[in-house]
């Protein structure tokens, strides 16, 4: 059952007014008009929800159970961001005698292990208990809205040209070994299935590749699982080999996506050279936006062919605003949320990794963490995982991801607006909620223009993110927002994220 968007509002918050004296509404800063004509129509116009990526996060902190329910509710729960798209990464372990992984958390372990009496790999169920445990509680946490991305950054190691799962010698080059598609299809459908069906995971789709058309991957890395795959021949090869594998394990149910590429431009390249088979056999494509090149194009491409989309990783170390201080990073992914929105018209936004950082004296496997981030400029990730103290820091850019992600909720139908505001319909709550940016050091009046929706009540719910961690405000509800002949005139406070939730009806929807 959905709660009340209303109860979803911090009781214990400072309520703050935010009522426009008469004189300001001479002074409109900004006008905006919600047109529902610019709804995203992807999917069927339905949005399907707010994600990060597991790894290499869960990886990291899963052998703690405080640590792991601490950052499920934080990252899944009601209290929390209430994210419910979760990409779980299917490990490709290492050559055990490679010591050259220190980021503590990037050495994700393969599902496939070596029995050196037969010589032979089998499964090990519990090699990736840690990624599995914060999982599962994220799941829980998260309820009804759960929806589970099983996605590998490289086959297992054994599988490789290099014999690493970093990647290949020759970065640019295919590391996956042509004599072993077939092996890690099968890899890939049996981890899906045991997923999906032995752990009960809400598992929707399977995606075999990770920004495989760049040279970024090369063996020996000091971090992550990758491996380049030539567009073309190459990754059709791949996409047919795991589209047949999972007929085999009786995942009908779950979509094959393709190919979460570093941008839309690679994406639609991609697209363009699969083969037949391999595009009969996708059901949704992928991509990241470290860049935007060829967003709008993507987009349209996709449209054409009535191909869903979601927007499966990005993050950054970016700020905005003027003299923003803690709320830099928080501006600068709430543009980045809207940019990406507007330009690619995804059913799906999803983050890299929520959590980023990890605090620890004594390290990992012998590697040191990376410690606190910098809040006032920009940094990866919205939280830091505290090992010693057992706590999950949050920062101001996790409370502005929270500005979009708990009140623009699964079901909704997104509507653009400006590049500092986003607007969502929930036809089942029948409640228009606006997100709005104040990237200024100032006082900016707002006219919103509702007037393509009956409104049906003066009382505007309001809620905001602004200052710092220790003296912001975070989801503080705000006080004397009321609606009047289908506008709203008020007022936003310097660098801020403020949400508007007004109850209303879409004719026609």
């Amino acid at each position: 059952m959905r709660h009340s968007l209303l109860s979803r509002i911090p009781a214990l918050a400072l309520a703050l007014c935010m009522a426009a004296s008469p004189a300001c509404a001479d002074r409109i800063d900004v006008s905006i008009r919600v047109n529902p004509d610019h709804a995203i129509t992807t999917n069927g116009g339905v949005f399907e929800g707010w994600g990060t990526s597991l790894c290499w996060w869960a990886n990291r902190l899963g052998y703690s159970d405080t640590l792991s329910q601490l950052a499920a509710d934080a990252v899944f729960g009601a209290d929390g961001l209430r994210l419910n798209i979760m990409r779980y990464n299917i490990g490709g372990g290492d050559d055990p005698a490679h010591r050259h992984i220190t980021r503590t958390d990037s050495a994700v372990p393969g599902w496939l292990q070596r029995d050196e009496a037969s010589g032979t790999y089998v499964y090990d169920y519990t090699a990736d208990a840690d990624q599995i445990n914060v999982m599962r509680r994220a799941v829980e946490a998260a309820g009804e809205d759960a929806l589970v991305e099983v996605f590998s950054n490289s086959p297992p190691y054994f599988m490789t040209e290099s014999g690493c799962s970093s990647g290949a010698e020759n970065a640019s080059r295919n590391n996956l070994r042509q004599d072993c598609v077939e092996d890690f299809a099968e890899y890939l459908a049996h981890v899906t299935a045991y997923v999906k069906h032995d752990l009960g995971m809400p598992v929707v789709s399977l995606s075999p590749m990770n920004e495989p058309n760049t040279d970024y991957w090369q063996a020996l890395s000091s971090k992550q699982e990758g491996c380049h795959v030539d567009p073309g021949e190459s990754q059709s090869a791949i996409l047919e080999a795991v589209a047949d594998a999972m007929a085999r394990y009786a995942l009908d149910d779950v979509l094959l996506a393709a190919s979460d590429e570093t941008n839309p431009q690679l994406q639609a390249e991609a697209y363009k050279r699969y083969s037949p088979k391999a595009k009969r056999a996708i059901g949704r494509v992928n991509t990241h936006t470290y860049s935007d090149k060829g967003a709008r194009a993507l987009a349209k491409l996709l449209a054409k062919d009535g191909m869903n989309l979601w927007m499966s990783e990005t993050d950054g170390a970016g700020t905005a605003g003027k003299r923003a201080g803690e709320m830099g990073a928080a501006l600068w992914l709430g543009q980045k949320i809207i940019s990406d929105i507007t330009a690619l018209s995804p059913s799906a936004w999803v983050m890299w990794q929520v959590i980023d950082s990890h605090i620890s004296a004594e390290g990992y496997n012998g590697n040191r963490d990376t410690g606190m981030v910098d809040v006032s400029g920009g940094f990866w990730g919205t939280a830091v995982a505290d090992h010693d103290s057992e706590e999950i820091i949050l920062t101001q850019k996790y409370y502005g991801f929270g500005q979009f992600t708990r009140y623009i909720r699964p079901g909704s139908r997104l509507i653009p607006c400006t590049k500092d505001a986003l607007a969502a319909y929930d036809p089942d709550a029948q409640t228009l909620t606006v997100v709005l940016l104040n990237p200024s050091d100032r006082d900016k009046t707002l006219a919103l223009d509702l007037s393509a929706f009956a409104v049906r009540s003066s009382a505007v719910s309001a809620v905001r993110t602004s200052g710092s961690m220790a003296d912001g405000e975070h989801w503080t509800p705000v006080d004397g927002v009321t609606a009047a002949d289908s506008r709203i005139v008020t007022t936003l406070t310097p660098n801020s994220i403020t949400t508007l939730i007004v109850d209303c009806m879409l004719p026609g929807v």
